[in-house]
């Protein structure tokens, strides 16, 4: 790892840290509330963490994929409902820094680095007009709308009356969309994750870039990644960290737990023992292949080449394999709790809920291994199906 590289990850675990002790007292509140409390922003805020995937020259850390998942595993460790925010929260304000021109970003960033939140599913459409588009729709699950300035989505074009296969994302003030209150969840309680809308909004050619075609305008070789290699290592990350979190809770609970008629302590069972040996291997393996693949497809960007549909295809299953490894790692220290897990007060049932609601997200579909036995079979397949 370069002088650089570390220096960034040690500042940026280092923000974690300072971080920890606003997002611990909020996440109770986050929990009723279904967003993060204003105090947790700032102090993700305030750290830089919300730049963690941002342009250095637009004031971000611009950090490597795996420095990346060194510090949003660190956080949802923490949080889930704060890890989930921040990587949305990166991505949203860094997408718009990296294709967006320098008329937008003169109004965007006019406050230093604004917080951020979006949906790039095309569920709406973008009519094409002089100087821009008419667009309407709705978009959901848009992570940390409630406390976002600026909100992303994606439409399908319209030209002269007919919809076009091209698609472009726009980016709107958060005030100028209707956010409808939809959260109302069993996971991911604190993410705020809202559905919005919009219809007949004008949006300015500026604030717009075809997702397909455009090129980056700023920032080194990172955003030469594409999709979906520029975010699926968050999806590992996040994954990993609610593994992490609740294999550290029930450890903790295993040396005053005891069970059965008989009680007899946890810690002392052969089948606990077994399986903290062996989830903490297959954590650290899961870890292991996605940081393998995420430093050989940086280091492919960085020689100036381009990383190929399998690459893409073999980071989304990476991401995939973590989320379902932890998602066994973390059903299992919930029922080695017993009852006491069953409690909202339970990290054990949190840690429950929170992964499995993020593991509805596309991104960590089983579709992913599908789109690689394709490939790895010799038949046309698709990273992103």
């Amino acid at each position: 790892m370069s002088a650089d590289r570390a220096g960034t990850r040690r500042r940026l675990l280092d923000a974690v840290e300072r971080a920890r002790d606003s997002v611990t007292a909020g996440a109770d509140h986050a929990e009723r509330e279904r967003t993060l409390p204003a105090e947790t922003v700032a102090a993700l805020r305030d750290t830089g963490l919300f730049g963690l995937k941002l342009p250095a020259v637009l004031g971000g850390a611009e950090a490597d994929p795996v420095t990346q998942i060194d510090v949003i595993e660190a956080l949802t460790a923490i949080d889930p409902s704060a890890g989930w925010c921040l990587m949305v929260g990166a991505t949203t304000v860094a997408l718009p820094g990296v294709f967006l021109g320098d008329d937008a970003m003169r109004v965007m960033f006019a406050g230093g680095v604004p917080l951020a939140a979006g949906c790039y599913m095309p569920t709406g459409h973008a009519v094409a007009e002089a100087g821009g588009f008419r667009v309407t729709g709705r978009w959901a699950f848009a992570s940390g709308i409630r406390h976002a300035a600026w909100v992303s989505g994606s439409a399908w074009v319209v030209r002269d009356r007919v919809q076009t296969p091209e698609r472009r994302v726009f980016v709107v003030r958060t005030a100028d969309v209707d956010v409808h209150d939809t959260w109302h969840v069993a996971g991911l309680r604190g993410t705020g994750s809202c559905d919005f809308s919009l219809k007949d909004h004008f949006v300015p050619e500026q604030r717009t870039w075809d997702i397909e075609r455009a090129q980056p305008r700023r920032g080194g070789a990172l955003y030469r990644l594409g999709l979906p290699a520029f975010v699926t290592n968050e999806h590992a990350a996040f994954a990993l960290g609610v593994g992490r979190r609740a294999l550290d809770a029930v450890t903790a609970l295993a040396a005053g737990k005891a069970r059965g008629l008989k009680p007899a302590p946890l810690i002392k069972r052969g089948t606990f023992q077994r399986f903290i040996g062996e989830a903490t291997l297959r954590l650290r393996a899961a870890r292991a292949l996605a940081v393998e693949l995420n430093e050989a497809a940086f280091a492919t960007v960085g020689r100036g080449e381009s990383i190929t549909t399998r690459q893409h295809a073999e980071l989304r299953s990476a991401a995939v394999q973590a989320t379902e490894v932890a998602l066994d790692v973390v059903t299992a220290a919930f029922r080695f709790a017993g009852g006491s897990a069953v409690y909202d007060a339970s990290v054990l049932q949190r840690c429950l809920r929170d992964l499995n609601a993020g593991a509805q997200h596309f991104m960590v579909s089983d579709s992913a291994y599908e789109g690689l036995g394709q490939l790895l079979l010799g038949l046309p397949g698709e990273p992103m199906a």
